[in-house]
């Protein structure tokens, strides 16, 4: 198996995230990825696929994936059925953090029990 083919799932969700500038090179075995990902979340998403696939610290793959925007850890479209507790949930793994996320909203949001589809909501960093 080629190293490209054992990192297609990193590509592909690279693809998927719209992760900018993405150059890829296969070198002597190694794979070389370059990219510009919008959010901090959207890099660590691809390190962890890179680590799922690679192992903790896998010598046959290199990347360099920078941050457009560093002030958010991300951006999040509010998909129906969601609420800010599944939001923490999904992002830090602990759902009493709504309340970082209510609070990096208060401009849009007036009551943290009320979110509405398509609302784009600030994920803070912590």
């Amino acid at each position: 198996m080629s190293v490209k083919a054992k990192y297609q799932g990193v590509l592909n969700l690279g693809e998927q995230l719209g992760i900018k500038g993405g150059d890829v090179t296969e070198e002597g075995g190694v794979l070389k990825i370059i990219g510009e990902a919008a959010t901090p979340y959207e890099k660590n998403a691809i390190w962890d696929k890179i680590k799922e696939l690679g192992g903790e610290s896998p010598s046959d793959i290199k990347a360099n994936i920078t941050v457009a925007d560093s002030s958010v850890y991300h951006r999040h479209t509010v998909k129906g059925g969601e609420s800010l507790s599944k939001i923490a949930k999904h992002y830090y793994g602990d759902a009493m953090k709504y309340k970082q996320i209510f609070e990096a909203n208060t401009g849009i949001l007036k009551n943290p029990d009320v979110i509405h589809p398509d609302q784009v909501l600030v994920i803070p960093n912590l």
